[in-house]
């Protein structure tokens, strides 16, 4: 009799980030920028993160869902159990096109027979965000090649 793989653990909302999260589900990537430094950021808060800055003055504006894969990594042994039926996977940094760099998985990439063909994935390759729902609150914004 084989278990199943345990359900992988959703991210927790916050005040700050419940609008994200809604925005995530309804198929919208939003993100913060500061009013007065004029920079966007991720992740989701009330207070501008550069050292320079700090104003509590921000907003919330749609992103394109548009980047730039920055840097990623191919997972080939589940960090947990829950991850088991996933491998491999592809973790990544995106750079969104507004600025902020967002950690994600890239999806969409074709595999053969358990492999990512190397010339599929490259950095600086142009990406989309793509959503998936991981429970019936929180989806999931990942990216695959635009």
């Amino acid at each position: 009799m084989t278990q199943s793989a345990p359900a992988i653990t959703p991210p927790a909302p916050q005040p700050e980030s419940d609008f994200y999260w809604e925005k995530c589900k309804a198929g919208e990537l939003w993100i913060r920028r500061c009013t007065v430094c004029s920079r966007a950021y991720f992740y989701p808060r009330d207070i501008c993160p550069f050292p320079d800055c700090f104003a509590r003055d921000t907003e919330w504006v749609q992103a394109s869902g548009r980047g730039t894969l920055q840097t990623f990594a191919i997972v080939h042994r589940a960090p947990t159990p829950a991850f088991r039926d996933k491998v491999p996977f592809i973790t990544a940094v995106v750079e969104l096109e507004e600025g902020p760099r967002v950690p994600t998985n890239l999806v969409g990439i074709e595999f053969a027979e358990g492999e990512i063909r190397p010339a599929a994935v490259q950095c600086g390759m142009a990406v989309a965000v793509t959503f998936e729902e991981l429970t019936e609150d929180i989806s999931l914004p990942m990216f695959r090649p635009a």
